[in-house]
């Protein structure tokens, strides 16, 4: 049973005992509240053995130096049981899910798998393809809607490509993510039960002459730490050959060390890795046994091919298993997306963990790496698995996906968020939502409750916007010769209505929430407005000029952006808004350099 799951090194012991059901060998016995450094001697008290490292090579520009892989010494092991019955599932405790049985590969005795071949200077990253929203005749279609999207994948992803010297790819930018990546100070609620406070400012557009924008922000209710109720997390780890640059599963290591500096007695963490076939490396573990954890985290190495599909398998398996109602159970997937072996179809693992999101457990997707990046599948696999997406890129965004935002990243307190906007036509004759491309609902999605829609995690907060043309101005689109009948006019000079539809967690039926967009609500000029409604239009900017967006002027460049960001900046706790006004910089000149040739 041990040798099915073909992995780099873990230890055959421990796999055969967690796959026994038995817990791995512990010749001491694991104290109260047990930490420290996860150091050789430690962790072979745990019964984890000593990883070896050195085929996580990293070149300057984060590939892996040289093509061969790292021959481990041989290590002294017990004598093999004999050999058992063909197994019928990956994990025995739990009968398999039918995606298991569909993707078991491999003989039972297969011996080591040598890493898939690696992209090397050639670029394999996938990203969805997605047009710019168009402009809509309010006169014709009133009403928008869209599913919210706390997802900041892009921002991060963005940031390495631009940081790298490179113009990121049209599909890499999604500018809802950049917009979402910031927290934007708005004031916050204070009942769980109704977790959104909403905030809206109307202004007129930087970038555009004769249209304002409308900016709609969402605060997230922050549940107090003594609040937070349990968690059940499964770490789904890929540790196949294309992990082993120093920016993958390096890197991954380390993320999950910050998660687990903030686990409680009461959280539980369970570990599957995954190469060319996957298995359980870590049973159901209490938050008191930090070095246990770190060990198991330690002990993962890189190489074969990649069994994603048989990975998120298992791990929804342990989850299910070990679900508790009173808790917040998820599974956490760190790869870079490239699925090689058994189903690795995308429609086919999306329909998966779509099947999935019925049982309760909820999704989050971190991708890590270049060269074969996978972006359509993370988003594809976040979008339909009940849950978030993610892009880590450095150790700075690690501490912020794990610590800083710890709460937001691992507790909802909504799901199946959708917003509607409907837009008056006596004061709005045209308007067009600036990104949310892959988000967009019907209109009737929005009181359909079967219809799933983004989660919302503690403290965290959506923003977004749209560019309107306020009636009487001059449109992008000739007038009806034959007008539609006038509208009736709306009371105190509205501009919009705003609805908000949620359900908490573990609810079945949505909830409502309503606010009219009026007068009151709009700033005459750009530097009147709010601070959050600045940064919000430069970072948009930033984003539309990335992808190339016919809607902005000419005269709105690069420095334009970097000139209206710096008159937002605040207070900058961790210098994340100085670090955009550098990437704008850093865009101009990238640009610059890549349409002159040189």
């Amino acid at each position: 049973m041990a040798a099915v799951w073909n992995l780099s090194r873990v230890s055959l012991c421990l796999l055969t005992a967690v796959a026994s059901g038995a817990a791995p060998a512990t010749p001491m016995a694991a104290p109260a509240n047990r930490d420290g450094a996860p150091t050789p001697t430690a962790c072979e008290a745990l019964g984890f053995p000593k990883a070896d490292h050195r085929r996580d090579s990293y070149s300057p520009r984060g590939r892996m130096v040289g093509g061969a892989m790292y021959a481990p010494p041989a290590m002294a092991m017990p004598p093999p049981p004999a050999p058992p019955a063909p197994p019928t599932a990956p994990y025995p405790a739990t009968r398999a899910s039918p995606m298991q049985e569909m993707i078991v590969t491999g003989s039972v005795r297969s011996a080591q798998v040598m890493p898939s071949p690696r992209p090397g200077d050639i670029n394999t990253e996938r990203y969805p393809h997605a047009q710019a929203n168009p402009i809509k005749l309010t006169a014709q279609e009133p009403v928008s809607t869209f599913s919210v999207d706390v997802d900041t994948a892009a921002y991060a992803n963005v940031r390495r490509f631009l940081n790298d010297g490179q113009s990121p790819p049209r599909d890499a930018v999604r500018v809802e993510e950049l917009i979402n990546y910031f927290d934007y100070g708005y004031a916050k609620p204070s009942e769980a039960q109704v977790p959104f406070k909403p905030f809206v400012a109307v202004t007129p557009s930087p970038w555009s002459a004769d249209r304002q924008i409308v900016h709609i922000g969402l605060q997230g209710y922050d549940i107090p730490r003594t609040q937070q109720p349990p968690l059940n997390l499964v770490f789904l780890i890929d540790t196949s050959g294309s992990m082993s640059d120093e920016a993958k599963l390096p890197l991954a290591r380390k993320a999950l060390n910050l998660l687990v500096d903030q686990l409680r007695p009461q959280d539980r963490v369970s570990m599957v890795a995954y190469a060319g076939s996957a298995g359980a490396v870590l049973p159901p573990t209490s938050g008191r046994e930090k070095l246990k954890m770190r060990c198991a985290l330690g002990a993962l190495e890189s190489g074969g091919s990649t069994a994603g599909g048989q990975g998120l398998a298992l791990a929804y398996d342990l989850a299910v298993q070990n679900f508790d109602p009173k808790a917040v159970n998820r599974v956490i997937l760190m790869t870079d997306g490239d699925f090689n072996v058994g189903v690795a179809d995308p429609e086919k693992l999306t329909d998966f963990v779509a099947a999935k999101r019925k049982t309760g457990v909820y999704l989050s997707v971190y991708g890590l790496g270049e060269g074969n990046y996978n972006d359509t599948l993370m988003q594809a696999l976040a979008q339909n698995g009940n849950g978030t997406a993610g892009y880590i890129d450095t150790l700075n965004e690690a501490r912020k996906s794990f610590r800083d935002d710890f709460s937001g990243s691992l507790f909802p307190i909504a799901d199946d968020v959708k917003i509607q906007v409907e837009f008056n036509p006596r004061a709005v004759s045209e308007y067009r939502l600036i990104g949310y491309e892959t988000r967009l609902l019907n209109r009737e999605d929005f009181n359909n409750d079967r219809v799933d829609a983004g989660e919302v995690g503690s403290g965290s907060s959506v923003t977004a916007l749209y560019e309107v043309t306020p009636a009487g101005a001059r449109p992008s689109s000739d007038p009806l010769r034959y007008g539609a009948p006038a509208a009736r006019a709306a009371a105190g000079g509205e501009i919009a209505f705003l609805k908000v539809r949620y359900k908490l967690p573990g609810d079945q039926a949505s909830r409502l929430i309503e606010r009219p967009i009026g007068a009151n609500d709009t700033y005459a000029q750009v530097a009147d407005a709010p601070e959050s409604t600045r940064w919000a239009l430069a970072v948009a900017g930033f984003g539309q000029k990335l992808r190339g967006d016919p809607w902005l002027s000419p005269g709105f460049g690069w420095k334009a952006v970097g000139d209206l960001a710096q008159t937002a900046r605040g207070s900058d706790l961790y210098g994340l808004r100085a670090e955009f006004v550098q990437l704008a910089r850093a865009a101009g000149e990238t640009r610059t350099v890549n349409e002159s040739g040189n």
